[in-house]
């Protein structure tokens, strides 16, 4: 075979594995809302959450330990993971799994996309950094416009009582600003070299938060594994292989291979996915206002993250690598 066909073959293989890496944070991030549904359908909800974070950082912990560029974590190493394991997982992702019990995932999705408007305001204020220009302020007034949207229009579809439900929404709000709390905190704090190494010490970190929350909240002494059904165990293995391993491996091969601009595009792409899963799948209704403030909210985070695209490429790589544990979608919140 030629150097040249060598170039193509090499060529047709990487663009095959980043089509496979965008369809994994796209797919299998937006997915994990629904999967989180079904867990939580008989798991207590942060036992649930706190099991998959500690079993998955502690594969990507050992991950990290057996790799050639293993550096032992630092206490300031572990006092960012802690804070920002706490903000991302029990802040951010506690928040989802809580109000799932009263909304539908789709639902849940798209309040978690408003995330990067918090993220904005946060850099603005926390960092510092450049006053957003005009057309970033627009798509600030435009996401929030679409939140309420969202949740007017939510009033008459959803079951649920209309105390749980606001209580729901109160939560999954207060989790977007916890998760970008998080994210901007960890762009400041101590980290390890190794993001693999980063992300295994926020989640289990993470996960003695959730877990803690769960014994006051009296999971422990409820739960009975013969109860749990196979629907909530597939939906727990699922958000361990698929949510937290699978995407990250794939999340973190696309920021050393792809723009960081790119890849931020699962920000607006993560509820679409989450939206149609949910209808095709679990049967979740959408009413009209419903559909048209979604529409809103992901062309707000689409304006944003538009306007992103100009920063240096390392800083939107840091961005995206101290949100990396959020698989989900991450979830993140998810």
């Amino acid at each position: 075979m030629t150097l040249q066909g060598v170039g193509k073959t090499e060529s047709s293989r990487k663009l095959l594995i980043l089509i496979a890496a965008f369809a994994a944070i796209y797919v299998l991030w937006g997915s994990t809302y629904l999967a989180i549904k079904y867990a939580i359908e008989t798991l207590p909800p942060f036992l649930m959450a706190g099991s998959r974070f500690l079993i998955a950082g502690s594969i990507l912990f050992v991950w990290a330990r057996l790799s050639k560029d293993y550096e032992t974590p630092k206490w300031e190493h572990w006092r960012t993971s802690i804070i920002v394991g706490t903000l991302l997982l029990l802040g951010g992702n506690g928040c989802v799994v809580f109000a799932e019990h009263y909304i539908s995932s789709s639902l849940a999705a798209l309040l978690v996309a408003t995330e990067p408007l918090w993220i904005v305001i946060l850099g603005w204020l926390w960092l510092k950094g450049g006053r957003p220009n005009w057309k970033v302020v627009l798509g600030l007034l435009i996401g929030f416009a679409g939140v309420w949207l969202l949740v007017s229009g939510s009033a008459s579809s959803d079951g649920a009582p209309a105390t749980g439900q606001w209580l729901a929404i109160i939560a999954i709000m207060f989790g977007a600003f916890s998760w970008a709390a998080g994210s901007i905190y960890g762009l400041r704090g101590s980290v390890p070299k190794s993001s693999i190494l980063t992300s295994g010490m926020q989640m289990l970190s993470g996960s003695v938060s959730l877990l803690l929350v769960g014994a006051i909240r009296g999971e422990w002494s409820t739960f009975e594994p013969s109860a749990v059904s196979t629907n909530s165990w597939f939906g727990l293995s699922y958000l361990i292989v698929f949510g937290s391993l699978v995407g990250f491996t794939a999340y973190s091969w696309l920021l050393k291979n792809a723009r960081p601009s790119m890849v931020a595009t699962y920000a607006y792409v993560n509820p679409v996915i989450a939206v149609i899963l949910g209808w095709l799948i679990a049967g979740e209704s959408m009413t009209g206002q419903m559909l048209i403030g979604a529409g809103v909210v992901v062309a707000s985070v689409m304006l944003i993250t538009s306007q992103n695209s100009g920063m240096r490429e390392t800083e939107a790589e840091e961005i995206h690598e101290s949100t990396a544990p959020r698989s989900e979608a991450l979830s993140a919140s998810a």
